[in-house]
């Protein structure tokens, strides 16, 4: 959906230059419309398999630095 919605603001709403509401509903239909027939599922890069690597990488991260901070002396 975000990607959506940034190509929307990109392509329909900026610049901001409606003289009515009509014009942005008609602006609007006429982009869903187009998108629709245009539109291809995204390809994601990002396999779950790296999700997963990535999540372990952080959660390390995390109890290293927590770790380094409790052995640290009060000051």
């Amino acid at each position: 959906m975000e990607v959506y919605f940034s190509v929307l603001q990109r392509e329909v709403v900026s610049p901001n230059d409606f003289t009515d509401l009509a014009e942005v509903t008609n602006r609007l239909r006429a982009f869903e419309d187009r998108y629709n027939a245009t539109a291809q599922p995204f390809q994601w890069k990002l396999t779950t398999s790296d999700l997963d690597h990535l999540l372990a990488r952080l959660d390390r991260h995390t109890a290293d630095h927590q770790e380094e901070s409790s052995a640290e002396p009060a000051k």
